[in-house]
Parts: C-alpha cells; sequence; structure tokens
C-alpha cells in the first residue's frame, strides 16, 4: 500500500513593519521643554508626545486652510490670535500688507526710464561686500 505523504504549507507571520524612526537635535531649552511638557500631559515617550503635536498642528493646518482663525479667550473673555507665520502660509487668500503709491507723472516716466535704461555695473565696495 503506497505511503501517503501529507504536505503542509507553513505561513510565516508577516513580518511587522518597522516604524519609521524620527530623530532631532534640541537646543538644551527645546529638550527642557518637551521634558517638561510630557510630564505635564503625562507622556510617556517622545513617541506619544510627537503623536499628540502632530494631530495638533494637523488641525491648526486643517482650521486655516478653511479660513478659520485659532483663538485662545480667558475667563475675562479677553482673545488672543494664534499666528504663526509657516501657519499662515495655508491660509487661503492670506492678508498681506499693502501699500498704495500715490505716483506724480514726473515719478512715473522717471521710473520708465530707469526701467527701460541698462543694468548698472556694481561698485567696488559693493563687489569686495559681496565677496566679504
Amino acid at each position: 500500500m503506497p505511503t501517503r505523504v501529507q504536505t503542509r504549507t507553513i505561513k510565516r507571520p508577516a513580518s511587522p513593519l518597522r516604524k519609521p524612526k524620527f530623530q532631532a537635535d534640541l537646543a538644551p531649552v527645546e529638550d527642557n521643554t518637551v521634558r517638561s511638557l510630557k510630564q505635564e500631559l503625562q507622556l510617556g515617550s517622545n513617541s506619544d508626545f510627537l503623536s499628540e503635536a502632530i494631530a495638533l498642528f494637523q488641525w491648526a493646518v486643517s482650521e486655516r486652510k478653511q479660513g478659520h482663525k485659532i483663538v485662545s479667550e480667558t475667563a475675562a473673555g479677553e482673545k488672543r490670535v494664534l499666528v504663526l507665520p509657516r501657519l499662515e502660509r495655508v491660509a487661503p487668500g492670506a492678508a498681506l500688507p499693502q501699500v498704495k503709491i500715490d505716483w506724480t507723472e514726473a515719478e512715473l516716466e522717471h521710473l520708465a526710464r530707469l526701467a527701460r535704461s541698462a543694468p548698472a555695473s556694481p561698485t567696488e565696495a559693493l563687489v569686495r561686500a559681496m565677496r566679504g
């Protein structure tokens, strides 16, 4: 009687995906701030801290993209608006400062002459300054 050979396929567990590593060089003051915030928020690891910080920043970016302002309000009703230059870059139609200049006819003609003329050669002093 023929011998029956039983084959089994052994499934190896999929290797867990390695989480990306993140490393940052912090100034001592920033390191102390992170440690203090971790303690205050009862966060056990830098990973937990970074996850919370990313969630907060992601929310802030989303709010500014929608044109919302991010405001803190005291118990007395005093309000302060959060303004971070990098965060403002995502705000729609960011209100950039504008200046209106009332040009005279003579000033416009002078500007036109300057725009049409050949570029000026740099002075020796400028060349020395650029070379350091």
